[in-house]
């Protein structure tokens, strides 16, 4: 891709963010937020989960 062409394609992008009524791009912005998946798992994997659940089945016994 050139650079004349990613120019273009930002542009639009801005233009038609802008376009939109301010109560449609904070809806987006919410509904984005709520479908984000949980920061340890989004930056760690699986991995905290893995761990989360190991240390609380041996604290019960």
């Amino acid at each position: 891709m050139s650079t004349n062409d990613y120019v273009k394609y930002m542009t639009q992008q801005i233009v038609s963010y802008y376009d939109k009524p301010k109560q449609v791009r904070r809806e987006t912005k919410l509904q984005k937020k709520t479908e984000r998946s949980p920061f340890a798992s989004h930056w760690f994997g699986i991995l905290p989960l893995a761990f989360s659940l190991m240390f609380k089945r041996n604290s019960k016994k």
